[in-house]
């Protein structure tokens, strides 16, 4: 990581990072990034019941505190995370929301304990629990394992007990996500890197002319507003669950995982070494304040997006400024009732349909991760610990501790994350196959 030729520039920037966008182009630049993170930032809170202006609103502050913390050296931003939209699901199925937010409060936290450990003792042990092998399957099951809720979104109107089979919902699913892929497998340049916001769109467009959305709240909503955000102690009642929390911290060492990636990429598209400045403690301490934030509002956790590395790429635009006005954008946007009203009219079979690709594509992604890194499978360690996490994960195995007398459980995606650390730990490595 310390040999800086890994970092040489690919190709000169149009802007580099401390570069300032002129102000004629700084607002088109900055919505650029907006397209970008849109998209996957709001169907988050789509799937999980949380409010979207308080994802733009955490996605916007988060990405400003992320620079603030990060010296504003490194250009990213900073949307809504997938990996904990089951966790999240369950919480609120199953916990107060104070239980829930504050679980999320705690995988912040963790983010920041990660960061301050990498500072006092580097990476090493860090790699050393979260080798591909362990990671690859994990990301494997956070996309199968929501498979269900995207096909159910794309049949029924009632997605949550499938309930009221309509075929118009799967034709208007089938027609958004065969646009999606279109986008991302025919267009190249900027329109390739915002598949989701195109499909989206057209999803709607073909909704209205099929009678399935309701415009009266849109028409009700006020221009600007208040963001419909959770308040501490007025909206809920901060509360301490050990099975949740439990649920979420695994799935950190993950999104860490994911982070350190991200910032590989970053590193090798601007041309400089972020993890040695300002540090990888500093991005993963960033990452982490934000999701800090962002529960305690009632938004998601956070994490850098892919989305947006891509258009750094294609633009060669690496400004942090431009970052940072998609930043504030994305939390002006969040005072926009009316805004926040559309968002909530698209129809389930929009997200459905979008949902199919994006949910494929993470679970491909840990495939992917497996083969870049040339996992062995001839090798029966490595067999048995992706075996066990994928059958785990996505057969949602559940260990409940009431009979002990404790008031928690670990499932599925957590249990899953947890027993590959453990098996990767335990197993000797280079054993006889036979």
């Amino acid at each position: 990581m310390d040999n800086e030729t890994m970092f040489e520039r690919t190709a000169k920037p149009v802007l580099d990072v401390r570069d300032k966008p002129k102000p004629s182009q700084w607002a088109l630049l900055s919505t650029q990034h907006l397209f970008a993170m849109f998209g996957s930032t709001v169907l988050v809170p789509f799937l999980t019941g949380l409010p979207v202006s308080a994802a733009l609103l955490a996605s916007g502050l988060g990405t400003l505190l992320y620079i603030l913390i990060t010296q504003a050296k490194i250009p990213a931003y900073l949307g809504s995370s997938f990996a904990f939209i089951t966790p999240i699901i369950t919480g609120i199925h199953s916990h107060s929301l104070g239980d829930m937010l504050v679980a999320l409060f705690m995988s912040g936290l963790m983010y920041v304990i990660i960061g301050l450990a990498i500072r006092i003792s580097g990476t090493n042990w860090l790699m050393n629990l979260l080798p591909p092998v362990v990671v690859g399957p994990v990301i494997m099951v956070i996309g199968l394992s929501l498979a269900p809720t995207a096909v159910n979104m794309a049949m029924f109107e009632n997605s949550n007990d499938m309930k009221g089979y309509n075929l118009s919902y799967v034709l208007v699913a089938i027609i958004t996500l065969l646009v999606t892929i279109s986008i991302q497998g025919f267009f190249k340049g900027f329109l390739s890197l915002i598949p989701v916001l195109i499909g989206i769109t057209t999803g709607y467009v073909i909704s209205i002319f099929m009678g399935l959305i309701n415009f009266e709240p849109i028409a009700k909503a006020k221009w600007l507003q208040f963001p419909d955000i959770y308040i501490p102690f007025k909206d809920y009642t901060p509360s301490f669950h050990l099975g949740l929390v439990l649920v979420m911290i695994p799935i950190v060492f993950v999104t860490v995982s994911e982070h350190i990636g991200h910032q590989l990429v970053i590193n090798k598209i601007v041309g400089k070494n972020f993890l040695k400045d300002p540090g990888l403690d500093r991005s993963i301490i960033g990452d982490g304040v934000s999701t800090m934030v962002a529960s305690i509002i009632g938004g998601p956790p956070s994490t850098t997006y892919g989305e947006n590395i891509g258009v750094l790429a294609i633009t060669k635009i690496y400004s942090i400024y431009v970052i940072g006005g998609a930043a504030v954008i994305a939390v002006l946007l969040g005072f926009v009732g009316k805004f926040s009203a559309l968002v909530d009219s698209i129809p389930t079979p929009v997200m459905g349909g979008v949902s199919i690709l994006l949910f494929g594509i993470i679970a491909s992604s840990g495939l992917r991760m497996l083969v870049e890194s040339k996992i062995d499978f001839a090798e029966n360690r490595n067999l048995v610990i992706a075996s066990s996490i994928l059958v785990i994960g996505i057969g949602n195995l559940v260990i409940n501790f009431k009979d002990l007398g404790l008031n928690m459980q670990i499932e599925g995606m957590a249990l899953a994350a947890l027993a590959g650390i453990i098996l990767n730990l335990i197993l000797p490595k280079g054993a006889s196959n036979q």
